[in-house]
């Protein structure tokens, strides 16, 4: 889970860099990757009563499989006018070592591409 300050910036940056479906909901967005779905607080969204301390922006910290050479990463990011904080780096991830690059969200969220090839 993220939290957002601003729907439609943040909504721009996780559709145009990491590819996300935008998940309209009730109040708010989710946003969806394949068969995986990143909720998301925002404004006007209330934490839900299972969330004992609410998420705040720039408090997460996220992984996504990069499928090609971290480099081809890295000139993604560098076409939308994202920053690389560092990297590319060694890093274990769930399918073991890879190569990995960092950045943030427009909120300050740490994320990370790692490639396993």
């Amino acid at each position: 889970m993220i939290a957002v300050t601003d729907w439609e910036r943040s909504n721009r940056f996780y559709r145009d860099v990491l590819g996300a479906e935008l998940v309209a909901r009730e109040v708010g967005w989710a946003y969806r990757f394949g068969a995986q779905q990143l909720n998301v607080h925002g404004p006007g969204v209330t934490a839900a009563q299972v969330a004992r301390i609410a998420v705040r922006a720039g408090n997460s910290d996220l992984c996504f499989v990069w499928d090609g050479p971290i480099s081809e990463a890295a000139s993604h990011l560098g076409e939308r006018g994202v920053p690389v904080e560092e990297g590319p780096v060694e890093r274990n991830g769930a399918a073991g070592k890879g190569q990995s690059i960092y950045f943030r969200d427009p909120d300050g969220t740490l994320l990370e591409f790692i490639s396993y090839r």
